[in-house]
């Protein structure tokens, strides 16, 4: 999953963790990298799952909120609508895929113990190991590569080769790759030293996750990348592709159409079983909106 992060971050960090968490609830292994955080201090900021009898008080208690707010700003629907039915904006038990969580609380230490995770802290590596550049691609990008491969045969995530081990799935997780941060400079200047490095990274980590048990979540400051062959490229080497717009500074954020919500999501590309061409979302009106304690997207 290829995230475009909206331009203060702040959205597109909580999707992260969320996929993140969502790893530790269902049992996965976790591996983190970052050249601005420390995955250690990530983890402790993974907010914490509902479940069961907790999920549906906290969810009944949001959806109620939001009822009550539609209410009182209700508006009259034009008579050709009146008859259609109504969609349910929140998620409901009987349509529940996954696992919700409450974003004004913090997963309990407990559940984070019986993790297995891996880290990769750039300023960490950089220290450990003298530098390293092959192929036109950066001595960050070729270190988290050489990492990722070192866990997925070492551990047991190599699906072309019969493990002993149980089998498992890894979840990885890189925050703001393409940021100077990363030592990548398509951000900064508008005749990149190291302009295919993004690239050739993300070409090799898709044939690392293809014959891997392992899915990956990847945040990218697009808005900062004025290059807009690279980002055909990079969408074109990405499965999903789905951008955050945050309200935060804009026009929209005054505008009475997008009072109830925080932002935008531009959902730019799905995976296409068995075709050559990625499909494309039929619905282009999604919002997202953070109220109380869950996150939500209608």
């Amino acid at each position: 999953v290829f995230t475009e992060e909206d331009k203060y971050g702040l959205y597109s960090n909580l999707l992260f963790k969320y996929f993140l968490a969502e790893g530790v609830v269902c049992g996965h292994h976790l591996f983190v990298a970052s050249a601005k955080e420390h995955p250690d201090n990530i983890l402790k900021e993974l907010p914490a799952p509902l479940l069961d009898d907790a999920y549906r008080n906290e969810l009944g208690e949001e959806v109620t909120a939001v009822k009550s707010e539609d209410f009182q700003d209700s508006m009259k629907i034009a008579w050709r609508y009146q008859n259609l039915p109504k969609m349910e904006a929140s998620p409901t038990t009987s349509t529940k895929f996954g696992h919700y969580y409450d974003v004004s609380k913090t997963m309990s230490p407990e559940l984070l113990q019986s993790l297995k995770w891996h880290s990769f802290y750039l300023p960490e590596e950089l220290s450990l190991q003298p530098n390293v550049k092959t192929c036109n691609m950066n001595s960050a990008y070729t270190r988290l590569l050489q990492s990722l491969q070192r866990i997925i045969y070492q551990e047991g995530f190599d699906g072309s080769d019969p493990q002993k081990k149980q089998k498992n799935i890894l979840r990885i997780g890189i925050q703001s790759l393409g940021s100077v941060l990363w030592g990548d400079d398509i951000c900064s200047s508008d005749t990149p030293e190291d302009i295919h490095s993004l690239t050739k990274f993300l070409y090799v980590l898709r044939g690392l996750l293809r014959k891997s048990l392992s899915a990956c979540i990847i945040t990218v400051p697009a808005h900062l990348i004025q290059n807009k062959a690279i980002m055909e490229r990079v969408t074109n080497l990405s499965d999903v592709v789905v951008g955050l717009e945050s309200f935060i500074g804009s026009e929209r954020e005054t505008n009475p159409l997008y009072k109830d919500y925080h932002g935008l999501v531009h959902v730019h590309q799905i995976p296409r079983l068995n075709s050559l061409i990625c499909d494309v979302s039929d619905t282009k009106d999604l919002a997202f909106r953070l109220k109380r304690k869950l996150f939500t997207i209608e």
